[in-house]
């Protein structure tokens, strides 16, 4: 798996000048839950002194700790089926008691993170909307050991250590119950760690004081979408955090609202929040195949059409004393349906609408573009059949500029690309439709397919490939982006050592686009058909980069948990 730099530079004009040298990219490893369709790997740190991978398996509400230490040196030659890694489990408790003698029952693990000997682990609240707690272990040689469970706010979904150790730092991201019945507060929970421990309560930094600023942020791009008399502090969702090298300021990706947040980290106090505005997909750089019902590859621009960044994986990195936040902008919607026997009982409990198939619907802002009344002069009111634009995704939430009932601007649901933004929050750089094109050129019989199976065309219509994992590491003298698509799969890798002009480098795609099956995850159990082993690896949802001063092998490493194979690869990079 290297560098093929005749690919792509002169029919996709994605690269100005040839690197002059070749980032080699070899599967080294590989591990298999035997889970698929049900998040069987999703979360994955490394420990340095076991030489170990822990990664979050959601199906048996464990942790899988992968052994690293023998790793081979040569790629593997049957990279799709490979079995090579073995792993140990670590599995969890239904219910903690929290210093303060407070018992919370849990779900499953929504996030672990590791810092020197510590595992921190969120875990969800069996009632979702209540508070969950994180798990801090310590590991030893034999298993880890269950320490402290902290409580924390409502879902927390993401959990990080500060640089230096001495803060845990989790996004709680509060999502509602699907009737909306209840809509608890996101919040950002901060947990000191004292003398080396963990101490036995958290701080949560809450957004109630944004309230006030509420109409000026959705002016700049920030998506308020929720039923009315629900507060900006219930519509914030943190999803991910990531902190500054001197441990010094954080920043939190708060997707569905389309915006950072930026903490202090020596006040605890949420300083600001950065809308992130709209992605114009009338330019030829941002150009998008919108429609899934065309049966073919259709890139071009649409003048009045608009793509949220929404980033769900975000992380930094520093350049000549200044600060940078990379994002992934996978986007994501409201759309929220519950159990109701009929019509009568779905609005009795509160809910807009009663269909048979899916049930009661709570909230949603989702439509499609076709069913959008749009302004008399907007440019697209002649194409928007199911073959053109009308088949897109968009939302209800924002557009309509004059709030006459019609939408001046059609505002779809991520952006497809991953964006470098500065400390002010201020986009350097995004990458356009890259992704699209050297997909498109590189594997067009699979192009915007679905993690599920392999059909042409199948996520045109809602956000694209969906670029969702994110890390960040150095290999010689420079920095990498390495960016997981969650629906096509694989790696896009991007030289970003200058971050207003990175590099595509290589498109990393361990997946066999001929195999036919279809896992899906709407019945229970899961229903799976035809050849999902053969597929290989789908749907990268978390990744880890390990320097090669932590490396077993002194190589640089990239670890991959991908959701729904239940798979972990171990990519070796030089």
């Amino acid at each position: 798996m290297k560098f093929q730099p005749t690919l792509s530079v002169l029919t996709l004009g994605l690269i100005t000048a040839l690197p002059t040298y070749a980032l080699n990219v070899d599967l080294v490893g590989r591990y298999q839950t035997g889970i698929y369709g049900e998040a069987g790997a999703e979360i994955v740190d490394y420990h340095q002194s076991t030489a170990s991978a822990y990664v979050v398996d959601g199906a048996q509400n464990r942790i899988d700790i992968i052994s690293l230490s023998n790793l081979p040196t040569k790629p593997i030659s049957t990279p799709y089926t490979a079995n090579t890694l073995q792993a140990s489990h670590l599995s969890l408790p239904d219910s903690v008691t929290t210093a303060q003698g407070k018992v919370i029952p849990l779900a499953t693990a929504n996030s672990i993170a590791i810092h020197q000997n510590w595992l921190a682990i969120a875990v969800q609240n069996k009632e979702k909307y209540d508070n969950g707690a994180v798990l801090f272990y310590e590991i030893k040689a034999d298993k880890p050991q269950l320490k402290l469970a902290v409580e924390v706010g409502s879902l927390p979904d993401m959990v990080t250590f500060t640089p230096d150790g001495s803060k845990v730092l989790i996004a709680n991201e509060g999502e509602p119950s699907p009737d909306y019945q209840h809509d608890p507060v996101g919040s950002i929970g901060v947990i000191n760690m004292k003398n080396g421990q963990p101490e036995e309560n958290a701080t949560l930094l809450m957004f109630d004081k944004f309230e006030s600023q509420k109409e000026q942020l959705i002016k700049q791009g920030f998506k308020y979408a929720s039923p009315k008399g629900h507060t900006l502090a219930q519509d914030i969702e943190p999803e991910y955090i990531t902190v500054t090298e001197d441990s010094r300021f954080a920043w939190v990706s708060l997707q569905e609202n389309n915006a950072l947040a930026q903490v202090d980290l020596k006040s605890n106090d949420i300083v600001a929040i950065h809308p992130l505005g709209l992605k114009d997909f009338g330019k030829d750089e941002n150009a998008i195949d919108a429609s899934d019902k065309d049966d073919k590859i259709n890139i071009r621009a649409w003048q009045g059409v608009y793509g949220l960044y929404q980033p769900d994986t975000v992380h930094n990195y520093t350049v000549d004393g200044k600060h940078y936040t990379v994002t992934a902008n996978e986007g994501d919607s409201r759309d929220w349906w519950f159990t109701a026997a009929d019509e009568d009982s779905c609005l009795q409990a509160g809910g807009q609408k009663f269909d048979e198939e899916d049930g009661c619907l709570g909230y949603s802002e989702e439509t499609r573009a076709a069913k959008l009344p749009l302004g008399d002069n907007h440019p697209q009111k002649d194409h928007l059949g199911k073959k053109e634009l009308g088949r897109l995704k968009v939302t209800k939430a924002m557009g309509d500029e004059n709030g006459d009932g019609k939408y001046e601007k059609i505002v779809s649901f991520g952006a497809r690309s991953f964006s470098i933004w500065d400390e002010s929050g201020k986009q350097v750089f995004d990458n356009g439709n890259q992704f699209a094109k050297i997909i498109a050129e590189r594997f067009p019989k699979g192009f915007n397919t679905d993690e599920a199976e392999n059909k042409l065309d199948n996520r045109s219509d809602d956000k694209g490939t969906e670029p969702e994992a994110l890390a960040l590491g150095q290999v010689g003298d420079k920095i990498y982006a390495f960016i997981g698509l969650e629906r096509m799969g694989g790696i896009m890798v991007y030289d970003i050592t200058a971050p207003q002009k990175p590099a595509f480098i290589d498109y990393i795609l361990n997946r066999d686009l001929t195999a036919k099956f279809e896992i899906d995850d709407s019945t229970s159990p899961v229903t799976l058909k035809g050849d999902y082993i053969q597929a290989g690896d789908l749907a990268p949802e978390g990744m880890r980069f390990v320097s090669p001063e932590q490396s077993p092998t002194k190589q640089a490493l990239l670890l991959v948990a991908n959701e729904v194979s239940g798979t972990v690869s171990v990519y070796q990079l030089n």
